[in-house]
């Protein structure tokens, strides 16, 4: 596998609350340049950056971001704001007191609700799996396949811990035929990300990609 085809599995990611327009405009003018999936970048800068780089660029959002609990109206109204302002993929975070809880039903509905809000555009729903037990995560496939999602996302990079290769196997044998997997959270490494991919994985969340191959994008990296 080239440094190339790990970029462009890679959304590029800036999500610190501190995160200035310089360091955005850095992220992306990077994202164009190397051609990363997209960039995935806090819900205030998606019209700042549809307006600098128009259709240049793939823009990907966060919902419910980190923790989830929001509730379902204001989520839906985020998620129709930020398609909107121009953001075509978007990463929801679901209810977790709804999956400790066991409401299931609830997540699944609410997982409907955002798909119906923003359309066509692709939707991604982050479990934040360092907080779940085996069970919940095999339920909460469940919900991400019956809600209409293209992805499951291992992790926001907030929590307590992020992507495992535990956790991407045990996604792949549970969710549906359709649905893909994004591994995000602590993945720091060149070797994190190829192994990641070979998982199974076909979204990778990272901030140091492009620092780690840009100038490895003709390498094959073992």
């Amino acid at each position: 596998m080239k440094g190339s085809a790990i970029l462009a599995a890679v959304d590029h990611t800036l999500l610190r609350p501190t995160a200035t327009w310089a360091e955005i405009q850095k992220l992306c003018g990077e994202a164009i340049v190397y051609k990363t999936a997209s960039v995935c970048i806090p819900p205030c800068y998606i019209r700042r950056v549809r307006e600098t780089y128009g259709s240049t660029i793939t823009i990907c959002t966060v919902i419910g971001f980190p923790l989830g609990y929001d509730c379902t109206a204001s989520k839906v109204a985020a998620a129709k704001q930020a398609v909107k302002d121009g953001a075509a993929e978007i990463d929801m975070v679901i209810n977790i007191s709804d999956a400790k809880n066991g409401d299931f039903p609830a997540i699944t509905e609410e997982i409907r609700s955002i798909r119906k809000a923003i359309g066509k555009k692709l939707l991604k729903v982050i479990i934040e799996a360092c907080y779940l037990t085996e069970a919940e995560k095999i339920a909460l496939c469940q919900c991400v396949t019956d809600g209409g999602a293209e992805y499951i996302k291992t992790s926001t990079g907030f929590g307590t811990g992020g992507a495992t290769h535990s956790d991407v196997r045990l996604l792949r044998r549970h969710i549906g035929p359709e649905v893909k997997i994004k591994a995000a959270g602590g993945i720091h490494t060149v070797q994190d990300m190829k192994e990641f991919l070979d998982e199974g994985c076909s979204r990778i969340g990272a901030s140091a990609a492009v620092q780690l191959l840009k100038d490895r994008r003709e390498d094959e990296i073992d």
